[in-house]
């Protein structure tokens, strides 16, 4: 690769966080630290950490953590490491096999990552730096999470020797020319700017703001060229420039995130992104290397899940509702559409789904029918079999289990209908100015084994107070209603076939298998069960439908 040096273009990598807490430095600090060991020319690429919360603690990590990549980072390049993130690569031992002078360099840099995570720890775990708030540290003082002004601080230079897929947020490596609001017939064959479409200054600040640095940064980029700073540039006025573009009142009255950049107006910015990019005309490609390149945290626990879920489908709603709806927005290839319309309805897929489990509960409960009796029925059954064994393949074709097919089957009915739910409440409440959408991070949490696990916890669901297990709860509470009164032979009586039949018992069985760890929930005690808040919540739901339910049976 190195070879061909010059071919290869600049590198910004953004690591973005919000929350020392949620999001612990440790964390940060192993992604940074991942990112700066890349085997990519040094002078080539540059790294950058967002930190919304304007945490000092985030700053002291990483000031710490740029001492260790100098010693981190040739020890990559010398043993050829391809795990290069210091919390997973130290889980396991070296081989019994290696040489006296990789164990012995293995276990040198192993007791200082150790002691790197421990000041970090310990850090964390005060909530405050080992010293007062002077110095470097100074401009922390006065901050508030929700009201600070623009920090920039400079740490360590980059070290190390269909259309295509949706943009998800994170792992992803756009151009500048496109994120910079150009379409592919903007450039000629070059992949250059073609002459007649160079914009003139005035539109350039109209545009990009009056900085004049990223005006003369952004005409380099258009052009396909790189911005290259003078040996003699000055640090601190470069950093001037940058906190002057950095604030939030630069924006207005440019096209940053209505034309540029990350696109405003909902809290999945990155499917709205890339269904602008699309729009223009680009394409994306979906590049998998084996070994995986990055590898994320999953949220651990059943409520940090339902929160991220949640979130995604309220902007997912807020996509579908807004100008920016897959089927009114530009000229998207037609199987693009049909793409896009299959992700950001996903929480309208909640409504649809739960009007059907409660029709269910309804129809046993009124002891009436809604799907094909006999014959019929048995297609239903075919057609759902086949639908169950093709899932089933195509997971064990992925090198999956069994287990992991039916976990997701069952987190299918319990995220759409809980989280997703909720989701579409939360968009339409903000659609109908009723309330506003709040951004809820999720916990990122370090597997001390490397499995993103916590032993303890394996195999449970945990459970909060949050509102978000309430339909679930309800919904299954009406299906054990709705049986027991079938069992119990409490349901009216009908004349002819137009009674409750096999389908709709059978379905309402699915669903209890599919919210057996809610169940266990039920009677469970502590953190791995339902609070019994929601519980009543729940209950007095599900009692007020059965009342509806036998008042219809009276009319």
């Amino acid at each position: 690769m190195f070879l061909r040096v010059q071919e290869l273009p600049r590198v910004d990598l953004f690591v973005t966080t919000a929350d020392p807490v949620l999001e612990p430095p440790i964390i940060t600090v192993n992604t940074v630290l991942s990112l700066l060991a890349l085997d990519y020319p040094a002078e080539k690429l540059a790294c950058y950490v967002s930190d919304d919360g304007c945490s000092p603690l985030t700053f002291y990590a990483l000031q710490q953590a740029s001492n260790f990549a100098k010693i981190w980072i040739p020890f990559c390049n010398k043993y050829h490491v391809q795990v290069r993130a210091p919390f997973r690569y130290f889980i396991h031992n070296p081989e019994d096999d290696s040489t006296p002078e990789f164990k012995q360099d293995w276990l040198r840099m192993k007791d200082m990552y150790d002691h790197l995570s421990h000041k970090i720890e310990e850090a964390s775990q005060r909530k405050s730096i080992p010293w007062q708030l002077d110095g470097e540290f100074a401009v922390f003082s006065n901050t508030e999470r929700k009201n600070h002004p623009t920090i920039i601080r400079y740490i360590v230079a980059g070290l190390a020797g269909l259309q295509g897929p949706f943009y998800g947020g994170t792992n992803c490596f756009h151009r500048r020319k496109v994120i910079y609001d150009l379409s592919p017939r903007d450039v000629d064959e070059k992949d250059d700017l073609a002459g007649n479409n160079i914009p003139s200054e005035k539109e350039l600040k109209q545009k990009f703001g009056n900085s004049e640095e990223l005006v003369k940064s952004a005409t380099l980029a258009l052009k396909g060229r790189t911005y290259l700073a003078h040996d003699d540039t000055n640090l601190s006025n470069a950093l001037e420039a940058a906190s002057h573009v950095a604030g939030c009142g630069y924006e207005y009255g440019t096209d940053w995130g209505q034309q540029m950049g990350w696109i405003y107006g909902s809290i999945t910015e990155d499917i709205q992104t890339g269904l602008t990019i699309h729009k223009k005309g680009w394409r994306s490609e979906l590049c998998t290397p084996n070994p995986i390149g990055f590898a994320g945290c999953a949220p651990i626990g059943l409520p940090a899940a339902m929160t991220q879920q949640k979130r995604w489908a309220t902007g997912m709603v807020e996509i579908f509702f807004s100008k920016h709806c897959p089927m009114l927005f530009g000229k998207l290839h037609f199987r693009m559409v049909l793409a896009y319309m299959w992700a950001t309805d996903w929480g309208l897929r909640s409504v649809c789904e739960m009007c059907y489990v409660c029709l269910l509960a309804y129809c046993i409960i009124t002891n009436s029918s809604f799907l094909p009796q006999e014959q019929g029925l048995w297609i239903l059954i075919t057609l759902s079999i086949i639908h169950l064994i093709n899932t089933l393949s195509e997971y064990l074709a992925s090198g999956l289990s069994i287990r992991e097919w039916w976990n997701n089957q069952r987190m299918s009915r319990i995220r759409t209908v809980n989280a997703g739910f909720i989701g579409f409440l939360s968009a339409i409440f903000k659609l109908l100015r009723i309330s506003d959408i709040v951004f809820d991070i999720t916990r990122k949490d370090e597997s001390p084994s490397g499995n993103d696990v916590n032993e303890t916890d394996a195999g449970r669901f945990t459970f909060d107070e949050s509102s978000m297990f309430v339909p679930g709860t309800t919904i299954l509470l009406l299906q054990l209603t709705a049986i027991a009164i079938k069992l119990l032979g409490l349901q009216p009586i009908k004349s002819g076939n137009n009674g409750c039949g096999l389908g709709e018992i059978m379905c309402s069985a699915y669903l209890i298998i599919c919210y057996w760890p809610l169940l266990r929930g039920l009677f469970a005690r502590g953190k791995y069960g339902i609070p019994l808040s929601t519980i009543c919540k729940s209950a007095a739901l599900a009692f007020l439908f059965v009342h509806l339910c036998r008042r219809t049976i009276g009319d």
